[in-house]
């Protein structure tokens, strides 16, 4: 037996059949996860539906190929109707997915969509009614009716995908599978399975297709993990960090580096700013000053969010960037650029000192700016420290 004829025969059949079962259960795992984390969303309910009557698919397959007995022509036959089911309902999840997944899947034109297959076979058995009688050669029951509809679908959800923005993916997805039925219609009807390569399409293409719709899948869990994990570490408004995550990237810097700078930013007269031009002009000005902050600390720190009009910015200890420049450079753009003016306080850190303490001698400083005419950069002063430090190595020795 030649690996040609190895891989269009019954083995063929069930080593591709058995692939695509392997992703499409790697599909559902994906999908139960997605609909235990999204149940308010039935699109992922309805991906698992078509996965698994995909699933149901692919077992009739290994079953009809791996019986020693002729198969029955039900089999067959309920293959191609699930098979189609299946598409629709999977290609209508991918669109809802990447255009509105809130949005309800069903309406009249996929429940039409999904019952024509049934109504379809029904019309052909009742003109035909011996096609259930005669011997299945091949992988597949060929069913005219059926045959052309999964042509004139695919087509359909192809045309309708052009003037919507998609993963390229899913596009070349669409167009593969397009080919796949291109090539079963041909070894149905005009080859009869005496051509190995287009039967090898049959058998392969399939897989190349549900390779497609993993991958896409499983970048679409990828990203709402990231979407997640970044909602959990950033302030919604002004997208720098939270609080707590600021505290914690700056305790391991101070932890590698041995000192860390703080600059705390306080938005003048941010109160009389809310009240005279309203939450909406107030909340665009914190974000123009937030915005500045993180591209002066880009690089050699991070900023963050304290609470309220309050904004932070670090310095990590490995970089030569002076922090009282970094602050007077972020308070002269942004009286420039925003319109508001901003009273800065910047402390570093001394041994023996955590990030909270820090934070509170730059809040303090920060203070002085504001009692002292606003607009300004106030630094704590280390001399105190010093001698304190001096004075406590005396007393050891």
């Amino acid at each position: 037996m030649t690996i040609v004829n190895w891989l269009t025969g019954s083995t063929g059949m069930i080593l591709s059949s058995a692939c695509v079962i392997v992703i499409v259960i790697l599909m559902l795992f994906m999908s139960a996860k997605l609909h235990q984390s999204y149940r308010r969303y039935k699109v992922y309910g309805w991906l698992i539906a078509g996965l698994l009557l995909v699933c149901s698919q692919y077992i009739i397959r290994l079953y009809t190929a791996s019986s020693e007995s002729d198969a029955s022509p039900w089999a067959y036959l309920s293959a191609s109707i699930v098979q189609i089911v299946s598409f629709i309902i999977i290609n209508f999840v991918f669109i809802k997915l990447y255009t509105r997944p809130s949005g309800r899947l069903i309406g009249w034109a996929f429940i039409s969509m999904l019952a024509a297959p049934f109504l379809l076979t029904g019309i052909q058995l009742y003109f035909d009614g011996s096609l259930l009688e005669q011997p299945v050669d091949g992988s597949s029951l060929q069913v005219l009716t059926l045959d052309f509809y999964a042509l004139i679908i695919n087509f359909l959800i192809l045309v309708d995908t052009r003037g919507i923005t998609l993963n390229r993916k899913f596009v070349l997805s669409l167009g593969i599978y397009f080919f796949y039925q291109l090539a079963s219609v041909a070894d149905g009807y005009v080859f009869h399975g005496e051509k190995p390569f287009i039967v090898m399409l049959t058998y392969y293409v399939p897989l190349i297709y549900f390779t497609l719709l993993f991958l896409m899948l499983f970048e679409w869990v990828i990203e709402r993990m990231l979407d997640i994990h970044q909602s959990s570490i950033t302030d919604g408004l002004t997208s720098l960090y939270n609080r707590k995550h600021f505290i914690s990237r700056c305790e391991k810097w101070l932890r590698e580096h041995g000192v860390i700078s703080i600059i705390f930013c306080d938005i003048d007269n941010f109160k009389k700013l809310n009240d005279t031009q309203g939450h909406h002009a107030a909340d665009i000005i914190l974000k123009k000053v937030a915005d500045i902050i993180k591209e002066e600390s880009n690089g050699i720190g991070t900023a963050g969010r304290y609470g309220g009009e309050e904004l932070l910015a670090a310095v990590r200890g490995n970089v030569k960037s002076n922090a009282a420049d970094v602050a007077e450079t972020i308070r002269r753009r942004v009286e420039t650029e925003t319109g508001v003016t901003i009273s800065v306080g910047v402390s570093t850190s001394s041994s023996g000192q955590t990030v909270l303490d820090v934070v509170k001698e730059a809040d303090e400083a920060m203070y002085t700016s504001k009692t002292t005419g606003k607009n300004k950069v106030s630094v704590v002063a280390k001399s105190n420290r010093s001698k304190s430090r001096r004075s406590k190595a005396a007393g050891e020795a």
